[in-house]
């Protein structure tokens, strides 16, 4: 496809909502909101669409889709998160964790609020409970923050002899702070040294991996981060050049090339929230839908990656990964 034909058809994409629902306003209008950039991200949207289908709703049929993305740029949330409560839209989609949910809470206590975030939203002050969310709030809880210590355990029992780890984060993430701490909790009682960088843009993560380098660091964790999801291809890129195991978050790293992942499925948890949201259109009421709580986890191993990094992986991970890639 040609650039300009493309560029064409990102346009009919972005004007095509407000187009349908001129023609038949009472077509719903569903917004879409997530700190990501929208290329990474299609397979996410797809079960979200999968979601909305199964409680009987097709975009373009019957329901409208308006979608912002931040690219990344968190402080665009709360514009963002704006503009679709002046379109009036029937539902928010917040994904790409607890900073989207804020922004689009403190632009509306009426619109209904569909999320995910990576730790308990009653912590974090979103709900009331999780059975009986209260307000115009409910969604999906992914355990992302419960999880990061197992994911240190899963690197070290894959290079046992690697005792200096790089921990990759950004620090605009709001997890980051608390994963930091559980990481580094979980490798002193393993005996590992973790060698904290940051990084929150294309450039610092060149910047980030330069440092690596530097310090010799043996095997890389990447940190749960939306914006890492949107940069995967670069990130793999860059430990492929330099030669560093890595575990990831999410299985797309390792279908893109990444030795290997461990993290819930974001796939069934973004076809939950079209089951959400399709249930609020026909009438259900936020307060009423309990916070989902995820329960698919994905290990991904991927056997190519591991023999050009001269890896061997123990047959006991082999053994309880979900997914070989060969």
């Amino acid at each position: 496809m040609r650039r300009r034909d493309f560029i064409t058809l990102l346009g009919v994409a972005a004007v095509w909502p407000r187009m349908a629902r001129a023609q038949n306003p009472a077509m719903p209008l569903i917004g879409f909101l997530h700190v990501g950039s929208a290329k990474p991200f299609q397979g996410l949207v797809a079960a979200l669409r999968q979601g909305l289908k199964e409680t009987g709703y097709t975009e373009r049929e019957n329901v409208a889709i308006e979608f912002r993305w931040a690219d990344g740029d968190y402080s665009r949330l709360p514009a963002l998160a704006a503009e679709l409560v002046r379109l009036q839209v029937a539902v928010i989609v917040a994904g790409g964790g607890e900073s989207t949910v804020f922004a689009a809470k403190a632009a509306t206590s009426t619109i209904p609020i569909v999320f995910n975030v990576g730790r308990n939203p009653v912590e974090l002050g979103l709900v009331a409970n999780l059975s009986r969310p209260g307000g115009n709030i409910t969604g999906v809880n992914i355990l992302a923050t419960e999880i990061v210590t197992k994911r240190i355990g899963l690197l070290h029992d894959l290079v046992p002899a690697t005792s200096i780890i790089a921990h990759l984060v950004n620090p605009n993430f709001p997890s980051t702070e608390r994963n930091v701490k559980e990481v580094e909790t979980a490798a002193g009682s393993l005996g590992l040294e973790i060698v904290l960088l940051k990084a929150s843009s294309k450039s610092s993560i060149e910047a980030a991996f330069a440092s690596m380098r530097e310090k010799r660091v043996g095997a890389l964790l990447v940190g749960s981060d939306p914006f890492f999801n949107s940069s995967r291809d670069q990130i793999v890129a860059l430990v492929a050049r330099n030669a560093l195991p890595a575990i990831f978050e999410q299985r797309e790293f390792v279908i893109a090339g990444g030795l290997m992942s461990y993290g819930t499925s974001l796939t069934d948890s973004y076809r939950q929230m079209g089951n959400y949201v399709g249930r609020i259109l026909k009438g259900e009421k936020p307060a009423d839908l309990p916070i989902a709580q995820a329960t698919k986890f994905e290990l991904v191993i991927n056997l190519k990656a591991a023999k050009s990094l001269g890896v061997t992986v123990p047959f006991g991970l082999l053994n309880a990964a979900d997914e070989v890639i060969e």
